[in-house]
């Protein structure tokens, strides 16, 4: 009798974490820049840190 198998299994997640390790180490400088853009552009806007201050 087959037993069906539902769900992933841990040698699927394990080949999912290692494709996006490697995607993450081979794009590294890009997501670098990119975050850091995203941080100086957020962080030196006056506006944006007027709205969160707490009064």
């Amino acid at each position: 009798m087959k037993a069906k198998k539902r769900g992933m299994g841990t040698v699927e997640v394990v080949i999912i974490l290692a494709v996006l390790v490697g995607i993450a180490l081979i794009f590294r400088e890009a997501i670098t820049n990119f975050v850091e853009r995203i941080i100086d552009g957020t962080l030196n806007d006056q506006s944006i840190l007027e709205k969160l201050r707490i009064d």
